[in-house]
């Protein structure tokens, strides 16, 4: 598929009307609606966040459709109009509108999350795993340990070499490790209910709403600003419909749709078989995959799920490992915002040495998980630390929009949102409610000291998301800059 990055390029149709030609004489190809639709939920829906909703039962429909309405659909909206407008992903949209430190802020913010993210993400696998050799090893924090280090460093290895084979693994990761494994569990849950089985958690009317303790009681839908979040990322594909204004909300709301059902339907069905007082927030999907399969007695399959399991979240972690290094690196070969010795390429057109100081953190972070008693809480925590950093470069986001709109209201875009302020207003008070929410520990917490929470978190967002990218923004140098802006081709 090829693509033009100005939507306002003239073009006229060819003498079959399947494409258009453009003024320089290349033809320009066009995607469907659903084309667009699908090739959305493929990038945002997973299976991971179900076990964290589970634990709400019924109350998770809720609880899945209120960040859709006030997060999902602003950001997939807004992030249309702006790359329908201007090349050059969100550090060029907020540098135009709030200029380029805050620019840098936001493309950083996008890097620095991942930090969080890859030990939360090996949790989540190292828990899985468990489950094909001895399942009485996902809470254990050594064991977490030892698989976040070793499969994350394996994974910058294999990232180095410039391997093109993992390129695939983003269709493969969709269809193993989420479609086939979200039917299967959705079609157990119903045959299981079917035979008169009660449901381990209440699915009565009264249950819709979650019972109010206080905040508390609902920290974890945090969680789900995280599993939306890159739904405007596929704003770049708008000016490839052929009339984006009346078919890209099309494709967004039922993108929405499908989403918002990969996400509840085996949220449902774990909480079907097991009672939220039991659910663990990383090996949740395994304990409900295996309380169906013993059931039915065709226990072996457990270890064969959760082999697809693991390969599919190690797949979709080796296709964008380098990708957010990658172009922050770019960006501070052009403008000098990191250290030479940061900006280095390999041969093989690889950021290693960022990646390569990524992963000490990385490592660190994953020691932690050695000393935790609670995986579980762990885990938690650094996943509200990646929402909370991730957070940070929507809200320039949804400022962005609301400035160019009226900064640069000739530019040309492919699609406007209508009553922009409105939208952006409601993403970013979204945005700002889950940041804050993400400081007060959930229910499931348990006994930990408050203390320990607001430090690691409070202390996480901090330095990831403040100070690091104040102190590279004050001291970089003009020397920084560096002479060739290319990017490397890499060893063929």
């Amino acid at each position: 598929m090829t693509t033009t990055d100005d939507p306002a390029e003239s073009a006229r149709p060819d003498a079959r009307g399947t494409a258009t030609v453009q003024d320089d004489g290349t033809k320009r190809q066009f995607i469907s609606w659903l084309t667009l639709a699908f090739m959305t939920t493929a990038s945002v829906a997973s299976l991971r966040p179900s076990p964290s909703m589970a634990i709400y039962g019924l109350a998770a429909i809720f609880l899945y459709l209120l960040p859709a309405i006030v997060f999902l659909l602003p950001t997939a909206l807004v992030g249309a109009e702006l790359a329908s407008g201007w090349s050059g992903g969100i550090y060029r949209w907020v540098s135009e509108a709030l200029g380029k430190p805050l620019g840098f802020l936001a493309v950083w913010c996008q890097f620095a999350m991942t930090i969080a993210y890859y030990p939360s993400l090996l949790a989540y696998v190292a828990s899985t795993f468990a489950y094909v050799i001895d399942p009485s090893l996902a809470e254990n924090g050594p064991y977490v340990a030892i698989v976040i280090i070793v499969v994350y460093w394996s994974g910058v290895w294999i990232s180095s070499r410039g391997t093109k084979a993992i390129a695939g693994l983003s269709s493969f990761g969709l269809i193993i490790g989420t479609l086939i494994p979200g039917v299967l569990l959705v079609v157990l849950g119903m045959i299981f209910l079917g035979q008169g089985n009660p449901s381990a958690q209440p699915m009565t009317a009264d249950h819709w709403l979650p019972p109010w303790t206080g905040l508390a009681s609902l920290v974890l839908i945090v969680n789900n600003f995280l599993s939306y979040a890159g739904m405007e990322m596929n704003g770049v594909h708008v000016s490839s419909l052929r009339e984006p204004k009346r078919e890209y909300p099309k494709s967004m709301f039922l993108a929405t749709g499908l989403v918002l059902l990969i996400f509840i339907l085996p949220a449902l069905a774990i909480a079907w078989v097991i009672p939220s007082a039991q659910l663990s927030l990383t090996a949740g999907l395994m304990q409900a995959f295996q309380a169906f399969f013993d059931h039915f007695s065709i226990g072996w399959m457990t270890k064969v799920v959760g082999l697809m399991l693991v390969c599919a979240a190690l797949g979709g972690m080796l296709t964008w490992l380098a990708g957010p290094a990658k172009g922050l690196v770019l960006l501070s070969r052009q403008e000098g915002y990191l250290p030479p010795a940061l900006q280095k390429f390999n041969r093989n057109g690889v950021p290693q040495n960022i990646m390569i100081a990524q992963g000490v953190v990385t490592t660190l972070i994953g020691i932690l998980y050695a000393f935790s008693d609670d995986v579980s809480s762990a885990y938690w925590m650094f996943s509200v630390i990646t929402v909370q950093i991730y957070l940070i470069a929507y809200l320039l986001m949804f400022v962005a929009v609301v400035k160019l709109r009226g900064s640069q209201p000739d530019v040309e875009r492919g699609f406007r949102v209508p009553a922009v302020r409105w939208v952006a207003g409601i993403g970013f008070v979204a945005s700002v409610a889950a940041l804050v929410i993400g400081f007060v520990p959930p229910d499931q917490f348990g006994d930990q000291p408050l203390w320990r929470y607001l430090l690691i978190v409070g202390g996480g967002l901090l330095l990831l998301g403040v100070v690091i990218p104040a102190a590279l923004l004050k001291y970089r140098k003009p020397s920084w800059v560096h002479p060739d802006h290319r990017e490397p081709s890499g060893t063929p």
